[in-house]
């Protein structure tokens, strides 16, 4: 795994560790509401990383994006398919969105060389 996404991961889980630590009821049902609303459904799971990585991707959030990249790699997303549901979430984002692009693809590259 590289340097770059194993720091992301580990910043992650130590912050959402810390967090959860804190006991908080809404924290910790809105931390299992986003588990369980990427598990496998009706929708595969592939198909619903692929629509948080849309969403994120218009919301702006390159942490977001990161994961759903990631999470998407890991459950067989392609490059094309990756390039394509950035495509739409340009298109929906408008262009505010291309240095969000520009970053996913780098992290994209990143995954591929792992």
């Amino acid at each position: 795994m590289s340097q770059k996404v194993q720091e992301f991961n580990e910043y992650r889980s130590k912050m959402n560790e810390k967090i959860l630590s804190n006991d908080n009821k809404v924290i910790k049902r809105i931390f299992n509401l986003d588990t369980n609303a990427y598990s496998e459904g009706h929708l595969p799971v592939k198909t619903k990383e692929l629509l948080g990585l849309v969403a994120s991707a218009v919301l702006r959030c390159d942490d977001c994006i990161a994961y759903h990249l990631e999470t998407a790699y890991k459950n067989g997303v392609t490059k094309e398919e990756m390039m394509e549901t950035m495509s739409i979430a340009t298109l929906v984002g408008g262009t505010i969105v291309i240095p969000h692009l520009r970053r996913a693809y780098e992290y994209w590259e990143v995954l591929e060389s792992n």
